[in-house]
This record gives C-alpha cells, sequence and structure tokens, in this order.
C-alpha cells in the first residue's frame, strides 16, 4: 500500500467544499483494488465508484467481476455478472454448488493479484463471505450498499463487523444501526442523485416525449401507427432478471388488458437494457391477443444510456417492479405504481423475517405510503387496472407528485459524500496507509 497522502479541494453533493486526504500516485506499486458487483444494478455502483477513484489516481489495477459499466472503467471480469445476479432464498439454494466454487475461484485470483482493498458492491450474502476471508489478512474491506439490517435480522451487525472495515449506504434511514453498534458507516447517496438527467425535468413533457420518438426507429413506427391518437402513456417496467420478468410482466399485461379496453387509446413502452431482454419481454407479450400487442412497443437503444430514464420522464405515469427503478422514477418525478411476485416460498420466508412495511423505496424514504404497492396475491389485473386508473386522476395524481418531490428534496439534502473519498478518508483514520 501506499504511504503518503496530500489534501485535495472536493466539492460535495451540496455544492460545499471539503477536505478530504487523496492518494499520491505511488512510485513503488499501483493500488490494487478488488471489486465484485451481484448484478446489473451493482455494475452501475460500481461503474461509478471506479471513476471516481481513476480520477484520483492512474494507475489502480482493477481485480473482480462486473458488468459492461465496470468493464469500461478497467475492471477484467474473472466470470460473468450474471453467475452471480441469483435472486431469492429458493434460488439461491438451488444455486449453491457454483457460487461457492465461484467464491473460491474470486479468493485465488485476489491472492494472486495481492490485492490493497476489496469492494463488495451489494449481493451482501456473497460479498461478506469473500471479505471475511480477507479482512485477517490486512485487507481493507469495504461493503458498498449495506444489508438490509434495518429491515431484518439487525443481529447481522456482528457478522458485518467481523468482515468489513466501512460500510458505504445509500440511504440516511440505515446509518442508525450502524451508530447503534459502533460501526463505520457513512450515507454516501445513490449515484443517481449525481448521474439523473437534469435536463429531463427541465423541459416540458411534451418535448421530453417528441424527442425520445425522434431518436428511436421503433417508437416513430409505434406513433406514426396511432398519429395523435394518445390519451395517456404509461411506462411498463417488470425488472431486468429472467426470473422477475416471467412473474412480473404477466400480471402487468393483465392489468394492461383491462386498461385499455377502459380506454383503447392509452399507449405503453418497455424500455429494455439490451436486445436479449428486449427478446424476453417480447416473447411473453407475443402470447397475447392482437389488441394487447398492438398497445405496447417493446424498445431500446444501446446507444442512449440513459434510455430508460428517457422512456419514464416522457410517460405520464410508470408501472414497474420494486427495486432501484422506483428510485429512478421518484427523482424524474414521475407518479407510479409498484407491482411485485417472489417466489411463494420465499415470500413467505421473507415475510415472517422483514419488520418494515413496504418494499418501493420512495415509501421506505418516506416512512409512509406516498406510492401503491401491489405485492403478491394483490398484484391482480384487476388491482392493478383500478390502481392506475385511481392514480390517473387529476387529485390523486397531483397528491402523489407532491410527496414524490418532497421526498426527493429530502434525501439529496442528507446525502452529502461521495464514495471514493469516503473510502480514502476512512482508510487514512483506520490507519491502513501505514500498512
Amino acid at each position: 500500500m501506499t504511504d503518503s497522502a496530500t489534501f485535495d479541494e472536493h466539492t460535495d453533493l451540496t455544492g460545499e467544499t471539503a477536505t478530504y486526504p487523496q492518494l499520491l500516485q505511488s512510485k513503488d506499486a499501483p493500488l490494487v483494488i478488488g471489486i465484485v458487483a451481484g448484478e446489473v444494478s451493482g455494475d452501475s455502483l460500481g461503474a461509478d465508484f471506479m471513476q471516481q477513484m481513476n480520477n484520483l489516481r492512474d494507475d489502480i489495477v482493477w481485480v473482480g467481476v462486473g458488468g459492461t459499466k465496470m468493464q469500461a472503467q478497467g475492471l477484467q471480469s474473472i466470470f460473468p455478472l450474471a453467475r452471480l445476479a441469483v435472486m431469492g432464498l429458493v434460488e439461491v439454494m438451488a444455486q449453491l454448488p457454483d457460487l461457492l466454487k465461484a467464491r473460491r475461484e474470486l479468493l485465488t485470483a485476489f491472492d494472486a493479484a495481492d490485492i490493497d482493498w476489496f469492494i463488495g458492491i451489494d449481493a451482501p450474502d456473497f460479498n461478506l463471505r469473500v471479505s471475511k476471508k480477507l479482512k485477517p489478512q490486512g485487507i481493507f474491506c469495504v461493503q458498498y450498499v449495506s444489508p438490509s439490517i434495518w429491515a431484518w435480522r439487525e443481529s447481522r451487525i456482528h457478522n458485518i463487523k467481523a468482515a468489513t472495515d466501512l460500510v458505504l449506504c445509500l440511504f440516511p434511514f440505515e446509518l442508525s444501526v450502524y451508530e447503534r453498534h459502533n460501526h463505520p458507516a457513512i450515507c454516501v447517496g445513490h449515484p443517481l442523485l449525481r448521474t439523473i438527467d437534469q435536463t429531463l425535468l427541465d423541459t416540458p413533457i411534451n418535448q421530453r416525449r417528441s424527442e425520445l420518438v425522434w431518436h428511436n426507429d421503433g417508437l416513430q413506427q409505434f406513433f406514426i401507427e396511432r398519429f395523435d391518437d394518445v390519451s395517456q402513456l404509461i411506462c411498463v417496467m417488470p425488472g431486468s432478471r429472467r426470473g422477475e420478468i416471467t412473474a412480473i410482466l404477466p400480471l402487468m399485461l393483465d392489468g394492461i388488458q383491462k386498461l385499455i379496453l377502459l380506454d383503447p387509446k392509452l399507449c405503453f413502452i418497455i424500455p429494455t437494457v439490451d436486445q436479449n431482454h428486449q427478446y424476453i419481454v417480447q416473447d411473453v407479450i407475443d402470447r397475447r391477443s392482437e389488441q394487447l400487442r398492438a398497445a405496447i412497443a417493446v424498445v431500446y437503444d444501446d446507444s442512449q444510456p440513459t434510455f430508460s430514464q428517457q422512456a419514464m420522464a416522457a410517460s405520464d405515469v410508470v408501472m414497474l417492479a420494486s427495486g432501484t427503478a422506483t428510485l429512478e422514477a421518484m427523482l424524474l418525478e414521475r407518479p407510479m405504481v409498484v407491482v411485485y411476485q417472489l417466489n411463494q416460498m420465499t415470500y413467505q420466508i421473507a415475510k415472517r423475517l422483514v419488520k418494515v412495511p413496504y418494499v418501493a423505496l420512495p415509501n421506505i424514504l418516506a416512512d409512509t405510503a406516498i406510492v401503491p404497492e401491489l405485492i403478491q396475491e394483490q398484484a391482480s389485473g384487476d388491482n392493478i387496472c383500478r390502481t392506475v386508473m385511481r392514480l390517473m386522476q387529476p387529485r390523486a395524481y397531483a397528491e402523489q407528485l407532491k410527496d414524490l418531490v418532497a421526498t426527493k428534496q429530502l434525501l439529496q439534502q442528507q446525502s452529502n459524500h461521495d464514495p471514493a473519498h469516503s473510502v480514502i478518508e476512512q482508510w487514512f483514520i483506520q490507519g491502513g496507509h501505514k500498512a
């Protein structure tokens, strides 16, 4: 590890200038960082962190697992990120032998690379087991995205303390449990607070919609066939994993079928993360009626990294699965309805363990139900139709929008540290630079 430092003027998310330790270029050896993301959202978090670090120091060697965004920042992924992207308690058990093998492969690669730090991005069940092996070796271990100990099984804090030197939390409500147990934790805020396209909010919605359609051939064809015959535009986001799509999209389609019976001028767009995702979604839709297929455009655009955000911003309402997309919709100030369904056994286990009443991030952040959640048996076609129609009423729409804006502003005020400087600062505070 390097043993010299200077101080660098840094502007935080609030616009105030702060002073943090900054690593100097080492003349002896590069800084070697092990980093592992367990799913697509983790790939974005990892890439954001890597970019910040690369801006501070240009000789970092990155070793680990990540997707295309992390690879663009200099990571050569040991194996595909999808190998770790397993959702649900039951599903994890089925993949356990391969997950154990993947952990052994990673630890071997980290040992060969002689890493200085380990950054585990989300996927705590996997990453904390990795860091628990590494921390006793003197490697500085960071868990980026707190395990949900604020929601269930707070006793896991003891394992987190044994496995990590620092936890980077995305949301302010997560800090209290670490404070109670005297473990270093910092709220760095979600990268979306920094990366969300502000111009989407500053542009009138009709212009957002025109620009979205103008730049996408699929949407041009979709809307040309309808001319001006559109009452409302609804963005549908059933999740990015195959398991989510096959479980949640059919329920959403049941709701859409009923919605277009009430209002045939409704139009729906489903932005997808890549072409394979598009094929999976389209395959589910192709099994439905011609009327339903004609009302939905499934599109993706690899030339626009924020295409899904543009689709949400151009829509009147967003119908989506629980996850990071609910935070995106809130930051884009788009009213939403959350639809979610898990494997029944996974859900029953989670229901007994989880102590918070909400699954959608806007509701957790606001500590009240500002957006409707249709979970498990409630996620029926009738309920989806009824809830969306209710939300599109002017009074309900304005009320949710007001609550979303207020929650967004509070989150912005409470998230004022960036990940890279937070890690460096704690590394110095804990004496890692002397190792």
